[in-house]
């Protein structure tokens, strides 16, 4: 079996990265697969989450301007070379499955080339707030939308995260697989005075709203910090810090640097807190339950009630309500005793979405779709 992940870059932290780097050691080191990683604009960078030694890694040098438009002539001019080397690789190594795992202009013409072989998209941020955008849209725009629909009827199967977002796909051909976690052997001692927040710093991640709610908890509980992990968009991160300034919160709230061992970063903490605007499986989340972490998360859409279970393994507390998000905060703080049992509720649950159980429907699926 080869297969062929296809996707921009695999150098920056983030989950779609995350997650195909479990993915693909998971075919080739368990299953035997023949994985391949396509990128566009890897720019010679090393992989930032561990990849197997017998993963082979092809960079397209492509290099949109991600900071540009994406149709603008700079990138336009640069779609006849990706064409031309996409079609090269994929003639070399003739492989039964392509994943598609981000946006790129190879997602409009892959379901149309190559007909033995099965074509998949995956999506990775929920469609909720896209859908509003697309059921108003007219003139050209709303021919855009319509175009992308009709490309995506063409996959042999689009790969959505959870059930919620099955009705935003027009396409038949609709697969639920969720994002898998790894075991974690150890759990957090949830003994700490400090919480932590992770995920690309940029505004649909809330985090914003999230240093608002702390300056409210340490009025109440000044011995409390919060951490933010991240990467992102400088004028984002600038606000941010911003904001730390101006609510004196500067020995309260730490922005820190990504890193690739977050789940082990995890144990030293003693709650996980999400205020993101949509979510559709957030891996960070996954990530926190496995490290044993309370967690209190909005109830956006759609994803995080597809995996917390309120007063069982952490709280959902209705979207974008600062004051019940505070008052959760404040009871697991003042609460060890039961932030440590859902801290252990939360450790036993998230295994439903075990690497072996997930990579099953995985390995299930390509069985069915072999041409």
């Amino acid at each position: 079996m080869r297969i062929v992940f296809s996707t921009d870059q695999i150098y920056l932290h983030g989950g779609i990265e995350k997650v195909m780097a479990q993915k693909a050691n998971y075919f080739a080191d368990v299953l035997g697969y023949e994985v391949i990683i396509l990128t566009t604009e890897q720019k010679q960078h090393a992989p930032c989450y561990d990849l197997s030694s017998n993963i082979q890694l092809i960079d397209l040098n492509i290099n949109y301007k991600r900071e540009k438009s994406f149709v603008h002539p700079q990138n336009l001019a640069k779609v006849p070379m990706h064409f031309m080397r996409w079609i090269q690789v994929l003639r070399k190594h003739k492989p039964q499955h392509l994943i598609v795992c981000n946006y790129a202009f190879d997602f409009y013409w892959t379901p149309f080339l190559f007909s033995k072989i099965a074509k998949y998209k995956e999506y990775h941020s929920s469609r909720y707030l896209v859908q509003q955008a697309r059921a108003n849209a007219k003139g050209f725009l709303q021919m855009g939308y319509a175009l992308q629909s009709a490309v995506e009827r063409r996959y042999t199967k689009l790969i959505l995260l959870n059930t919620s977002e099955t009705e935003f796909y027009s396409s038949a051909h609709k697969a639920i697989i969720p994002n898998p976690i790894s075991r974690l052997p150890q759990q957090a001692k949830l003994e700490s005075t400090q919480a932590i927040a992770a995920g690309r710093l940029a505004p649909v991640k809330g985090f914003d709203a999230l240093i608002a709610i702390w300056a409210k908890v340490v009025e109440l509980e000044p011995t409390w910090t919060l951490s933010i992990y991240g990467q992102g968009e400088p004028g984002y991160v600038a606000q941010l810090q911003a904001q730390i300034r101006q609510l004196n919160l500067e020995k309260h709230v730490f922005i820190r640097e990504a890193v690739p061992n977050l789940q082990a970063r995890m144990l030293d903490y003693s709650m996980y807190l999400m205020t993101s605007h949509t979510e559709c499986f957030p891996m960070v989340l996954l990530e926190a339950q496995a490290a044993g972490l309370p967690c209190v998360s909005y109830d956006c859409p759609t994803g995080p009630a597809h995996i917390l279970s309120s007063d069982q393994d952490g709280f959902l507390v209705s979207n974008q309500n600062q004051e019940a998000f505070v008052e959760k905060v404040l009871f697991l703080i003042r609460n060890p005793e039961i932030r440590q049992q859902l801290g252990a509720n939360a450790k036993k649950t998230v295994q439903r979405f075990s690497l072996e159980t997930v990579m099953q429907h995985w390995q299930d699926m390509l069985k069915i779709h072999l041409y």
